[in-house]
């Protein structure tokens, strides 16, 4: 594997993809319609989720399906007609949340999770990017004794069987550790292992910065135009043709487009998610979910930043900006907001499959074409961890996890 390689979409998966090959000597050129790290990458609550060793499940209850339908909560958003779109697939996404295949999916999802903070260390120290990066948690925090029992006892379960540290925290602990609150909440749990990034873009405009220091380059394309060809893949661009022997998808929420132009039709769907960012008011210590509420406010460069939880819409629908209106005002009776930055909110994609597990790995049908999307909540936590185990792959070298629960084979054909 001497030939160029092409790395088509320059989020958190692809940016990082295109550092581990070429730090494994390989020429790559990057591609994406804008700079690295400005799309999807650019809009998350900027936290590398080393607790996430779970996906999130479909709901199963029928309170919280029903709160769902009728929009009586923060948590989930749709556009009915994108709702009807995505359908089958929102069908498979219930089916492997039942609580057997979820906790098989599970396994397999915290073998990948477990790596997420030391991967991204390498990178980190590679791009000296530490000045972005806080190693302090994050925090959920609840209202009602209740809620808070049962995370208690999920942490509790989750550190036995993962190893994933976390600090239970009642209402006076709380009190204290965020003495901005309006509010006195029932606690929260404290996941010691999870790190925020004050700049998620930023964080990844510095591993691009690695990469070309490293010989890699840059262009600036419309990475969905790339083509087969007798020889590999080409690609036309303003600055010329690029052709590679091998290319990746990293497309994120635009990988489905584009590998179905190809002829495959794996179980995508995509969840839109909003932020804004406020300054002059109150500010938390660290990323913190409000999870009776469903949103995330986290201390960022830009100012305090809120994001949402789902909503199910096309990627280039109109905003509907519901979910995050609700949560600037419960954010609001939480602490002193302060004024919102940007006039109208920032809105991205996220790319899922439904049995919630990335695809990374080769192309069932095109040789020298090669998949790394679909990561849903966490291609920013995933991102230097999914490159190591593709680039493994490439190489036909024994990869650091078993890769054969994130093949596309998994899907059939």
């Amino acid at each position: 594997m001497t030939r160029e390689i092409l790395v088509l979409g320059a989020g958190m998966i692809g940016t990082c993809t295109a550092l581990e090959l070429s730090l494994r000597g390989h020429a790559v050129t990057l591609v994406d319609r804008r700079p690295p790290g400005q799309e999807t990458s650019y809009g998350n609550a900027g936290v590398i989720q080393r607790e996430a060793v779970e996906p999130y499940a479909f709901p199963r209850d029928a309170r919280s399906l029903l709160s769902a339908a009728l929009g009586l909560g923060l948590d989930v958003h749709y556009h009915p007609r994108a709702l009807l779109a995505a359908l089958p697939q929102l069908w498979r996404y219930w089916r492997h949340s039942a609580p057997a295949r979820h906790q098989a999916i599970a396994r397999d999802y915290a073998a990948l999770i477990a790596h997420a903070t030391t991967e991204h260390a390498r990178y980190i120290a590679l791009a000296d990017a530490g000045h972005l990066v806080r190693r302090d948690g994050l925090r959920l925090v609840f209202r009602t004794p209740r809620a808070l029992d049962q995370a208690v006892r999920d942490a509790e379960r989750v550190q036995r069987q993962h190893g994933v540290r976390f600090v239970a925290m009642d209402a006076g602990a709380l009190a204290a550790a965020e003495p901005d609150f309006r509010t006195r909440l029932a606690g929260a749990v404290h996941w010691l292992p999870s790190w925020g990034v004050d700049d998620p873009g930023g964080l990844v405009e510095r591993y691009a910065q690695a990469f070309l220091q490293r010989g890699g380059r840059f262009v600036q394309a419309d990475a969905t135009a790339a083509r087969p060809t007798a020889n590999g893949w080409v690609l036309e661009t303003d600055q010329g043709r690029l052709e590679g022997a091998q290319a990746v998808v990293a497309l994120g929420p635009w990988s489905d487009r584009f590998v179905r132009g190809l002829g495959y039709r794996l179980p995508l769907f995509v969840k839109r998610g909003y932020h804004r960012h406020y300054l002059g008011g109150a500010s938390v210590t660290m990323p913190t979910l409000d999870a009776e509420r469903g949103y995330v406010l986290a201390p960022q460069r830009r100012g305090l930043r809120l994001t949402t939880g789902a909503e199910i819409a096309a990627i280039d629908a109109p905003l509907t900006p519901r979910q995050l209106t609700g949560a600037e005002a419960q954010a609001r009776g939480l602490l002193d907001l302060g004024q919102a930055v940007e006039r109208e909110p920032w809105v991205g994609s996220r790319p899922c499959s439904a049995d919630m597990k990335p695809i990374i790995g080769a192309a069932p049908r095109h040789p020298g074409l090669w998949f790394n999307f679909a990561h849903g909540h966490q291609g920013f936590t995933l991102g230097p961890a999914s490159a190591r185990l593709l680039a493994d792959l490439m190489a036909g070298e024994p990869t650091f996890i078993d890769a054969t629960p994130f093949s596309a084979r998994r899907f059939g054909g």
